[in-house]
């Protein structure tokens, strides 16, 4: 606490003080990192309620935007800013999503002014005026885009977004009991929080169990995959990747590794459509189905969700009709941008204000991605921007959603498509994204597929691979989801809660497993070890073609790696493969360690690796069946082809500079992502000793959960009195009740 009562005090210092040249090529001031992270913790801490930190109140009250213009590098921002908050922004309470022009151009111009402030102390002071005054979901969104976009907030870590707006993570009954519970002080009704599975610990902590075997939120058999589609790492993964390249952002802003922007964008895609078919596999289902607009959708949703005003998310039950008068237009939208795309792929290019853009070779499906996921920057000439086919995708949702496009604007209520925490959760995201990467493969029919020269490695060949026993279960996590209770006015003033809600969920898991690579080599070189895992049948249990099966195969890990002459063995641990992120500390942990520690660089690199960029790591594997489920494992080594202008030392794990955080070190390699399968397989040419495919079996676990034990000790073991009926009766089948005596003032817990 000390170090946070200094902050005003050190800001004014920080602001004139001269860091060490070591510390300019890092972008990491080392003297006041650890205030940096405290004061951005504070910033998210329950940010649906008024600021409680007085020292970070004063900065934003007596802080004048208009009077210190020039501390920003472009004051053009700061009058569309000026502008924008004189004609009125979304009010405090409301919900926000970008997906609504108006609020999308809010809460960028909202983005600039942090990006472009001069130093931290600005970017400081307009923080906190913003919290004080502006929406608190845009403000979450504008703070979280600039602290992993500035380069004096490299190192800082993040709240999960599922800390610090719970609402989206955490199903509305669960948060009304937290509620419930905060009403009365903690008293405790011992028979109704058996049956809920509320506990509370010696700690004044409160832990109450979100039942994923509750029936009641059911619609149909796509609800059986809800401990994948709505894992919370997951939807956290998803929300991630948009912070770090956020559609609507100029490729300017990014800094010069992060290269292949819109390629990695749409390989994300194509990797997370995979890893769901192989969960769909896992439970018995098909292939993700197609869609019409003009038909109805067979699956429905029901998030059992709620926003923090008491709106609720909206519900769409099954055989959901999608064409209706009132958004012919929008259909028609939809199939217009599609066409054009699709067209100009056929075509090879497309015209836009008379520009020609090429669309026949490998590198244009960065532009391809523009076409689809972003926009395109004109800049010859009279440098105009030009808007090009306006993000598809969002289009595609306002038609499943409220039609954000025809109703009111600004106030709107968003559904789970409308949200990049919540999206995943809906089965149409993965029909819409099935949709949209479709026009991908469309695109790589045009390339030629891979010839001998581009798979062969000479020298090199693969000897053996071994996998240890895969094994899949489900166990407990405790998620934090006191920022979805309100604090009393005494809490308030301590800056402290008394009581700490804890929810459980029951989430997927695997037993830690190697991947063990024997390669032979005639020389010393550089390469890249790329390892896919893909399944063998479909659910039908009939073996899949290669070229039909190619894009269901999963990324699990790539590595660049220097062999030597002779036998090279290589031994990759689960936990370990390349962009992995482990359970996240919570933050009120985080909070306790930013007291005590005094290198936060070292917990940075060994507690906190690939924490915002990672992929979770319990779900490396999809669930398999109970007796086993038949998979492939691919294996490719290929020569290192390195990008120009690129330092090496960059893949360094340990070093301390904390300068790049990598999604994929393949984009060293100036090979395509997902290569050698993204392209049609010639199978006369493609199989070459410095690649090997080799069966695997994933095995899951079955676990009783107790959530299901006190479901059926309360309340399943009477309920169907059926079981409990003798069959041999010759009365059984008549008109009228087998019970004719009726006890009304008997107890369930009596029987």
């Amino acid at each position: 606490m000390r170090a946070v009562l200094l902050l005003v005090v050190g800001l004014a210092a920080m602001a004139t003080a001269r860091p060490d040249l070591d510390d300019i090529t890092t972008g990491v001031v080392k003297v006041d990192i650890k205030q940096r992270q405290m004061v951005i913790l504070k910033l998210f801490n329950h940010v649906t309620e008024k600021l409680m930190y007085k020292e970070l109140v004063d900065l934003g009250k007596d802080y004048k935007i208009e009077d210190h213009m020039e501390f920003y590098t472009k004051t053009d921002v700061v009058k569309d800013f000026l502008k924008m908050i004189k004609v009125g922004v979304l009010p405090r309470g409301e919900i926000f999503t970008i997906h609504i022009d108006r609020q999308l151009k809010e809460v960028v111009t909202m983005f600039h002014m942090l990006y472009y402030a001069k130093d931290f102390d600005t970017f400081l002071k307009t923080a906190c005026w913003m919290r004080l005054y502006l929406n608190e979901g845009m403000f979450v969104y504008a703070l979280t885009v600039a602290v992993r976009h500035r380069e004096d907030c490299k190192g800082i870590i993040l709240p999960p977004p599922y800390e610090i707006y719970p609402y989206y993570f955490v199903r509305a009954d669960v948060i009304q009991k937290a509620y419930l519970l905060k009403m009365k002080k903690g008293l405790l009704d011992m028979k109704l929080c058996d049956f809920y599975g509320i506990k509370k610990t010696d700690k004044d902590v409160y832990i109450i169990d979100e039942n994923i075997y509750d029936k009641r939120v059911y619609l149909n058999d796509e609800d059986r995959l809800r401990y994948f589609t709505e894992d919370i790492d997951l939807n956290t993964y998803y929300y991630y990747f948009h912070i770090d390249y956020p559609f609507w952002m100029k490729d300017t802003m990014f800094d010069k590794l992060k290269m292949r922007r819109f390629e990695l964008t749409l390989y994300m895609y194509q990797q997370i459509l995979a890893r769901y078919y192989l969960e769909r596999l896992s439970n018995g289902l098909g292939k993700i189905k197609e869609f019409s607009w003009y038909k109805t959708i067979k699956t429905g949703y029901w998030p059992w969700l709620k926003n923090h005003n008491g709106v609720e998310f909206p519900v769409r039950f099954n055989n959901y009709v999608i064409a209706h008068d009132y958004n012919l237009d929008i259909i028609r939208l939809c199939e217009e941008y599609e066409r054009i795309i699709r067209d100009c792929i056929v075509k090879g290019f497309i015209e836009i204000n008379g520009m020609r853009l090429e669309l026949t070779k490998y590198d244009d499906i960065e532009m391809l991605g523009k076409l689809i996921y972003g926009k395109i920057d004109k800049t010859v000439l009279d440098k105009t921007h030009v808007v090009a086919y306006r993000y598809l995708l969002i289009v595609m949702k306002a038609v499943f959603g409220l039609n954000t496009f025809n109703s009111d604007k600004y106030f709107v209520v968003p559904g789970v498509l409308d949200h990049y925490q919540t999206a995943l959760r809906d089965p149409v995201f993965y029909q819409l994204q099935k949709r949209i990467v479709d026009l991908i493969c469309l695109f790589k029919l045009r390339l030629p597929s891979y010839t001998k020269e581009d798979l062969y490695f000479p020298g090199v060949k693969i000897d053996n691979v071994v996998v240890d026993k895969l094994v899949t279960y489900f166990d407990d996590y405790l998620m934090d989801m006191t920022n979805a209770v309100v604090l009393t006015d005494e809490e308030l003033k301590k800056t402290k809660t008394d009581m700490v809600f804890m929810v459980r969920k029951r989430r997927l898991n695997h037993q830690p497993f190697k991947v063990t690579l024997d390669i032979l080599s005639d020389k010393t070189v550089d390469c890249v070890v790329r390892v896919f895992l893909g399944p063998k049948k479909d659910h039908f249990g009939r073996l899949i073609d290669i070229n039909a099966n190619r894009l269901n195969f999963v990324e699990l890990d790539t590595f660049l790696y220097k062999l030597t002459t002779g036998k090279n063995t290589i031994v990759r641990n689960s936990y370990d493969m390349h962009n992995l992120v482990k359970d996240r500390i919570m933050t009120r942990d985080l909070w306790k360690k930013m007291e005590t520690i005094t290198d936060m660089r070292d917990m940075l690199v060994k507690d906190l690796r690939n924490f915002h960029t990672g992929f979770p790591t319990r779900l490396l594997l999809p669930k398999g069946r109970v007796g086993g489920m038949h998979m492939m494992l691919y294996v490719c080594v290929t020569p290192l082809r390195l990008v120009d202008n690129v330092d090496m030392n960059v893949l360094d794990l340990y070093r301390k500079d904390l300068m790049y955080d990598f999604r994929s070190t393949v984009l060293l390699d100036k090979m395509p992502l997902g290569f050698p399968l993204d392209r049609h397989i010639d199978v006369g040419t493609f199989f070459t000793p410095n690649m090997k495919f080799v069966d695997v079996v994933i095995f899951h676990k079955k676990m009783v959960c107790d959530m299901k034990t006190r479901w059926n000790r309360w309340v399943l073991k009477d309920y169907d009195w059926v079981d409990r009926t003798p069959m041999t009766s010759d009365t059984y089948f008549v008109d009228t009740d087998i019970n004719t005596k009726i006890t009304r003032d008997i107890n369930l817990t009596d029987f």
